[in-house]
């Protein structure tokens, strides 16, 4: 069990660290190129901070545990809500004032809504995986698009989220890191899925509980810490769609890698009577919070409402740790 534990710590460790050097020499080799750092903002920014939940659900399925990969992308969702978000609104309010972010806000649960539907025949099969990716392909599109029109109104978003962009380095630099970024993304996924998958075995748990549970929190991590400094800096639009554009990913792109690499039928107990449902209320909630019932509330995520997203995340957590004790 020590091995393991110590293997999912490393993987962690490797796997935050690749990804912000993948993310950064990928980034510097696109604007090197030419490439508008309003697309690098928008689209190798917001694929690098998925990353390794990609990474993670691919080595998932490629070891045969797809129910790991799907836990890591529903987990993943539901952990950035309640605690990445609810963490963050806790210390800061968070204005909610790009209108590009407004209209991005529905299109998550439009996404969540949609992988449901996939998903309610208790199977997960590669056309269900596609079609994910192509409402992702056609989502990507139109966020460029509106963009670059909401980019002449200097919408706080896009304007936050050219200015993080990372330094540009040298050509040789950047292949460099994107290359060794991308290897140790690789090793590092393996290894935290192998010990994941054996800490289930040895708990006789299921893979999609380790997926939700231990692989979600630890893959949020880099959400954790993006969504945190934005905050800090007073970007607080760029922090609430650093878990808007997560979540958007999540759903439409680290779901459908397992369905894609090893379809499953039936789906792992609980993630359809449970875990999407879950997952859907609190993308409701997020919006609910996000345009406000209120005036006084109103595009904002107060201190109290990141209160009661924390206090979910321990209910959730606890509601699992109940039903896995049970069974």
């Amino acid at each position: 069990m020590l091995l393991f534990s110590a293997a999912i710590l490393v993987g962690l460790v490797l796997l935050i660290w690749s990804s912000d050097k993948f993310v950064d020499g990928a980034s510097s080799i696109a604007q090197i190129m030419g490439v508008s750092p309003l697309i690098v903002g928008m689209l190798i920014i917001g694929l690098g901070t998925s990353a390794p939940e990609m990474l993670v659900s691919a080595a998932a399925a490629l070891e045969g545990s797809p129910g790991l990969g799907l836990g890591n992308a529903i987990g993943s969702n539901i952990t950035n809500i309640t605690l990445v978000l609810g963490v963050t609104a806790m210390l800061f309010v968070l204005p909610v004032q790009s209108q590009l972010l407004r209209k991005e806000l529905p299109l998550v649960l439009a996404s969540a809504v949609l992988a449901w539907v996939l998903l309610m025949d208790n199977a997960f099969s590669r056309s269900d995986a596609i079609i994910l990716l192509i409402v992702l392909a056609i989502i990507l599109t139109w966020m460029i698009s509106s963009a670059r029109k909401e980019s002449k109104t200097h919408d706080p978003l896009i304007d936050d989220t050219i200015e993080e962009l990372p330094e540009k380095q040298p050509l040789n630099s950047s292949i460099i890191w994107t290359i060794v970024g991308l290897g140790i993304l690789l090793i590092s996924s393996k290894l935290l899925v192998w010990g994941a998958s054996n800490i289930a075995i040895q708990l006789g748990v299921s893979k999609l509980v380790i997926g939700l549970t231990i692989v979600a929190i630890g893959t949020s991590l880099p959400e954790l810490a993006a969504t945190m400094s934005s905050a800090r800096k007073g970007e607080h639009d760029l922090a609430v769609g650093n878990i808007v554009g997560s979540n958007l990913f999540n759903t439409l792109a680290v779901l459908a890698i397992p369905g894609l690499i090893s379809p499953l039928s039936p789906l792992p107990e609980g993630l359809l009577s449970r875990d999407m449902p879950i997952m859907l209320g609190l993308t409701v909630l997020l919006l609910v919070f996000s345009f406000g019932c209120f005036a006084s509330s109103r595009y904002k995520i107060t201190a109290a409402k990141g209160t009661v997203l924390f206090a979910l995340f321990i209910a959730y957590e606890g509601l699992i740790y109940f039903q896995t004790t049970a069974g």
